[in-house]
């Protein structure tokens, strides 16, 4: 893998927030890292015209639209995590061109032959995010208690729980305080380099690889470990009660989106924020004493008028701080957590 990444993002055909959300958050915390990203049915646009982020990044229709580029990142995460058949001459010419890959899908691209003796052969890397061999349960021990454990959590998954975890960390660090972000998830490694893809770790080993997080981090004063899912999503719920009971938190931060009304990729409904706080905490509590403390708002597609009264709604309905960390200063939550540590006497 080079050691300065300079990366082309591939996400052709599917620009959108949804679809291209590893893409987004990557140009967003990564910038100067990404050269351009490659959909040719978006040329001549620029990545802050698509996702409001990245600036001037341009939008490209081949490889050779982008000089000096060492690395292609697949940019979506789609439903199964499984890649377009029709991405696959890209990634070869990608290979061929000396090109190290980055993949957070489910389809490790490693273990395809092809793709395997080109790399081979044009002596590049081929990074799969999501593989691991992780294998040990959970303890219950080796938790260091001093270490404040912040923890994301959401009503539904693709929320911001990732970008929310980033925010409030980065507020942290402003303050001049000891805090990490610890990845969960294929996105969040991207960005820092380091994590544990927790939905791809075998269910019985999914509590001990959330508990090893903990551990490899504890020497900090403050984590903010990434969220996964929702505890009630009905495709994704698993990996949520793992991370909960595994990272055993102090405090969550509960992410939600105004326009979602069912669950994602499902026509259930999604309950209240209220139920999702009371189901959150007793659940965390099981481990270890937890609040949720704040509110961390989507407020995408909503105007200014109508997310300040979003805003007075839920914090009338809840008591709790809510902001949208994109739209505001995310300092409030960092306020509400340093409140709450100093309450429990962390």
């Amino acid at each position: 893998m080079h050691a300065q990444r300079k990366m082309i993002i591939l996400t052709e055909g599917m620009s959108d927030d949804c679809h291209a959300k590893t893409a987004v958050s990557v140009i967003r915390y990564n910038t100067k890292d990404v050269l351009a990203l490659l959909d040719s049915t978006q040329v001549g646009k620029t990545c802050q015209a698509l996702f409001d982020c990245g600036g001037n990044i341009p939008v490209i229709a081949n490889l050779q639209e982008a000089s000096g580029a060492n690395t292609l990142l697949i940019g979506i995460a789609p439903p199964g995590g499984q890649m377009p058949e029709s991405w696959r001459p890209i990634i070869k010419s990608a290979i061929s061109h000396g090109m190290d890959i980055i993949s957070g899908m489910h389809d490790f691209l490693s273990d395809d032959s092809e793709f395997q003796h080109l790399a081979e052969q044009h002596q590049v890397s081929i990074w799969d995010v999501r593989k691991n061999t992780f294998k040990a349960v959970a303890t219950t021990h080796g938790i260091d208690e001093h270490c404040y454990r912040v923890h994301t959590v959401g009503h539904d998954c693709s929320v911001g729980k990732m970008v929310t975890s980033l925010e409030i960390n980065k507020a942290f660090y402003q303050l001049g305080l000891d805090s990490t972000f610890v990845a969960t998830g294929q996105t969040g490694m991207m960005i820092t380099g380091r994590g544990l893809p927790i939905d791809c770790v075998v269910s019985d080993f999914l509590n001990g690889a959330a508990e090893e997080l903990v551990r490899t981090h504890q020497e900090h004063d403050i984590m903010v470990i990434e969220g996964q899912g929702s505890i009630l999503q009905p495709l994704y719920s698993p990996v949520t009660l793992g991370l909960l009971h595994g990272c055993r938190p102090d405090a969550l931060i509960l992410c939600y989106a105004t326009a979602r009304q069912c669950f994602l990729n499902t026509e259930h409904s999604i309950p209240s924020l209220k139920e999702f706080i009371s189901i959150y905490e007793q659940i965390a509590g099981a481990m270890h004493p937890c609040s949720v403390v704040g509110i961390a708002m989507n407020s995408r597609g909503l105007d200014e008028q109508a997310y300040q009264a979003e805003k007075l709604r839920v914090h009338g309905e809840l008591g709790l701080p809510v902001v949208d960390v994109i739209r505001e200063d995310p300092q409030v939550l960092a306020d509400a957590l340093l409140s709450h540590k100093e309450r429990i006497g962390k």
